[in-house]
């Protein structure tokens, strides 16, 4: 297993955070992490996640409400994401601004 820095075991600290039926933004991630400029960075640690079925990586999405990358795929981002109650459509979270959980 890939060893982690201190910034990746951050990200998936606050991926333990959001509630079932709720997303967040990389964005938000990065704000809360003081490193405002971070987004990509946010998803790259989350590309590394090791533990993907117990940290809730896909409930991650871009600002604008689309579902952006999966390391499983996206197909199975927005099935995992509709098994919680998030509706996708046409690539978006349906009511995004309902769904966002802020940290």
């Amino acid at each position: 297993m890939e060893k982690l820095t201190d910034f990746e075991r951050s990200v998936l600290e606050i991926i333990k955070l959001i509630p079932r039926g709720k997303v967040t933004t990389y964005k938000l991630i990065a704000e809360a992490l003081n490193r405002p400029r971070a987004s990509r960075a946010v998803g790259n640690a989350l590309n590394k996640n090791p533990l993907i079925h117990k940290v809730p990586c896909h409930r991650v999405i871009k600002s604008n409400g689309e579902v952006g990358g999966f390391a499983l795929g996206i197909e199975k981002k927005m099935k995992y994401l509709n098994q919680e109650g998030v509706v996708i459509k046409n690539g978006k979270v349906v009511e995004f601004d309902k769904k966002i959980y802020r940290i």
